[in-house]
């Protein structure tokens, strides 16, 4: 087994179902190092059974934050992993009838720990760089249909995101697109997904 998987509980001291941290087992000597970012082997063995259809990736600037995202006819299951750099990785559960729902995880990504996070349909996900760049990869289970996005606002306090103590400022100082300046508030009252993450809202 080359990996690690590593339970995710929410603040209300629940698991949040199908989100994992995956921390590779890393061989190192005087040339460097190597290590699997994906073995579907050992994926599968864990029950994680996803078929991954594209690849993205991404660099950003200290202090940019990216989300709330998620896409609703077409949800993406992710694999993120930060190629350099550090950031700060959250999503909201959006899966209507979980024991989990509306709450936020938040896991610290790093290039020097080399942890992956695998995060299921139905979730809203987002991030905020703390190194000078960060360069991170995707794996997605849909393809990007930019007609099927939807949002919610990265500062919400129905979702109470502690970005703060992670990066001290960031509240007022948040590098942020038009677009995630624009998204909707989270409504505990609202249908997104069901359990099995097809869309149920509006």
């Amino acid at each position: 087994m080359q990996f690690t998987l590593n339970r995710c509980i929410a603040k209300n001291n629940k698991e949040i179902s199908g989100l994992v941290e995956i921390v590779p087992k890393i061989f190192f000597d005087e040339r460097g190092y190597t290590f699997e970012t994906y073995s579907e082997k050992d994926f599968f063995a864990n029950g994680l059974t996803m078929k991954f259809v594209q690849d993205n990736q991404s660099l950003s600037t200290k202090g940019t934050l990216r989300g709330l995202h998620f896409q609703k006819v077409h949800p993406q299951g992710k694999l993120i992993r930060v190629i350099s750099g550090k950031i700060y990785d959250v999503v909201v559960d959006l899966r209507y009838g979980s024991e989990t729902y509306g709450c936020y995880y938040g896991l610290i990504l790093d290039s020097e720990k080399q942890n992956m996070f695998y995060v299921p349909e139905g979730f809203a996900h987002g991030f905020l760089t703390l190194s000078d760049t960060s360069l991170c990869s995707y794996k997605f289970t849909d393809f990007y249909h930019p007609e099927d996005e939807g949002g919610l606002m990265w500062n919400d306090p129905a979702i109470g995101i502690d970005w703060e103590s992670i990066l001290p400022g960031i509240t007022q100082n948040a590098n942020l697109s038009e677009k995630d300046k624009k998204h909707a508030p989270f409504s505990l009252d609202k249908k997104y997904f069901d359990l099995n993450a097809k869309w149920i809202g509006e």
